[in-house]
């Protein structure tokens, strides 16, 4: 299995830090995330910290289906990125990387896809309606880039804006 990754930046008028809070704030994500429903900390989590751990309920249409994210970075102000698992198999792991600019900041978000044989062939297309690595690929480049819009707005209406 190779791993693909997808990328977008997005500048926004609003301080890193101001970013890093929404990004970082898992429960708040269905705010400005495409697909994402509901995100909960599990266990002991109760913030952004390597090794938390999250669900997160997502759609796309009707159909629903669970994950687990685990953190692996969380350097405020600069980088939140986690790894998804769905029935403890790896599906992707997805960052945002946040770099100070003149405006205010520059938001990449990334994902590299790295769903194996079983599924991204029979799992993921009855859970998500996916048709296989290219559907998939491409409905994560769409949600990337919806996803950088609404952050973007979120952002530069909470308050927040400027350097």
């Amino acid at each position: 299995m190779s791993e693909v990754t997808l990328s977008a930046s997005v500048v926004v008028h609003a301080s890193p830090r101001a970013v890093y809070d929404l990004v970082s704030d898992v429960p708040g994500m269905p705010r400005w995330a495409a697909e994402c429903d509901r995100c909960t900390w599990l266990g002991d989590a109760d913030g952004p910290r390597v090794g938390a751990r999250f669900r997160g309920r997502n759609s796309s249409g009707r159909r629903r289906w669970w994950t687990t994210a685990t953190v692996t970075a969380a350097e405020e102000g600069r980088r939140f990125a986690f790894r998804v698992t769905s029935l403890g198999m790896p599906v992707s792991a997805w960052a945002y990387d946040i770099e100070p600019g003149p405006e205010g900041c520059v938001v990449t978000e990334s994902t590299w896809y790295q769903a194996g044989f079983l599924l991204r062939r029979v799992l993921a297309p009855l859970a998500t309606g996916s048709r296989g690595r290219a559907h998939r690929l491409a409905a994560n480049e769409r949600n990337i880039a919806r996803t950088l819009a609404q952050l973007k707005v979120a952002a530069e209406t909470s308050g927040a804006a400027g350097p």
